[in-house]
């Protein structure tokens, strides 16, 4: 079917986006654990980008397993089409002039190698926030461990399935050792000129 497939071509470019909106999309790729603050932190980093007249949206783990890929399970095969969706989604919002937040699990190195090959590498922000699983598992927002460790959750992260840690990640957020908000302003500084339009 894919050799009838033929791309077409509009007249609005995401370069003509950009100038509209006067800054550069971008996708920021939150890994890190359950529980370790990804979703908490890119909140709080699109209010702050959001209030200083960047267009963002933000993708979440939880809003996309209900919608867009409610038919996966979290087998590796499936956890890794999750990933795929999600990165095809991000590369339409970029090329629609957004800030794309992402706060995403995404326990395989190969999966979110394969986010910066749809996307492209200067597209991508890869922010590992690095806390502890026995932080994880004392936080336990949604009680995933205590059931995971009861056996009535199969795959999960950390604790019966991998987390493969970034080796070279482009910022790492201990949360154990800084708080939400010099977390979330770390990272505005850093992408502040990656986003910044030369007008």
């Amino acid at each position: 079917m894919s050799k009838h497939i033929t791309a077409h071509s509009y007249q609005v470019s995401k370069e003509d986006r950009n100038k509209l909106y006067k800054h550069k999309s971008l996708l920021l790729w939150f890994t890190g654990l359950s529980g370790s603050g990804k979703s908490t932190i890119a909140n709080i980093v699109e209010q702050k980008l959001f209030s200083l007249g960047f267009h963002t949206y933000s993708l979440d783990g939880d809003n996309i397993r209900k919608g867009i890929n409610s038919d996966l399970s979290f087998s590796p095969e499936d956890r890794t089409e999750n990933i795929r969706r999600i990165a095809e989604t991000a590369n339409l919002m970029i090329d629609a002039g957004i800030v794309v937040l992402a706060a995403f699990v995404s326990p395989y190195k190969k999966d979110r190698e394969n986010i910066k090959s749809v996307v492209k590498d200067v597209n991508f922000v890869e922010i590992y926030i690095n806390t502890s699983l026995e932080e994880c598992e004392r936080r336990d927002v949604k009680g995933l461990y205590k059931k995971a460790r009861a056996g009535e959750i199969k795959n999960m992260t950390g604790i019966s399935a991998p987390y493969e840690a970034p080796n070279n990640p482009d910022l790492e957020i201990k949360t154990e050792n800084e708080t939400v908000e010099e977390a979330a302003q770390r990272i505005i500084d850093y992408i502040k000129p990656k986003i910044k339009l030369e007008l």
